[in-house]
């Protein structure tokens, strides 16, 4: 059983819809970041935290990785060029979509408001709306690995959803049709309703 520690609308989403892609249990415990049950197990007060026994992983991203190559599930094997492009995708759509998100989220509420530049947001969404167009491109079938839906897709749909809180407009009618298929998934589904 794993404990899963961060509230369902933030990144923690991606923890939780990878365990029930999976068909795993776990708990959670919905603590909000910076709180003392999560400063506790990550000192930088971030969310999601994942125990499993005695471990302790921190960010989303290595999180999912870990159970996905943990389960051999979500996953290419290690090793392999599909890992490598799946890798590649994954931090393209860190680098490319989830950072410019997180940088307009600094600047909405989570850095000191003397230190906020709002309009910062205009070349995020900018450069969201091109990145976004470029990842359309790139999709190779129903995911963005193909036939085979993976982490990299837990990843970048999270940030799709992201994106429609964040008011970032999505352009690109291949990413708007790929995301409709991740939001028709069980176990997405599951986990919309645990963030409501």
């Amino acid at each position: 059983m794993y404990t899963v520690i961060g509230k369902p609308m933030t990144r923690t989403f991606r923890v939780l819809w990878a365990l029930e892609e999976m068909g795993l249990p776990y708990e959670l415990n919905p603590a909000s970041p910076q709180s003392a049950d999560v400063v506790s197990l990550n000192p930088s007060g971030k969310v999601p935290v994942l125990q499993d026994d005695d471990e302790t992983i921190t960010d989303s991203t290595a999180i999912i990785t870990y159970l996905a190559d943990k389960h051999a599930q979500l996953t290419a094997l290690v090793g392999t060029p599909a890992r490598a492009r799946q890798d590649a995708m994954t931090q393209m759509c860190l680098d490319e979509v989830d950072a410019l998100l997180w940088t307009a989220a600094r600047h909405s509420f989570a850095l000191p408001p003397q230190l906020r530049m709002p309009e910062v947001k205009t070349s995020l969404k900018w450069e969201f709306a091109r990145n976004l167009n470029r990842i359309g491109q790139q999709i190779k079938g129903p995911y963005l690995m193909g036939e085979e839906f993976t982490i990299a897709d837990i990843v970048l749909g999270h940030c799709l959803n992201w994106s429609i809180s964040a008011k970032f407009p999505i352009e690109s009618q291949a990413v708007l049709d790929y995301g409709k298929r991740l939001l028709a998934r069980e176990a997405h589904q599951r986990v919309r309703a645990l963030a409501r």
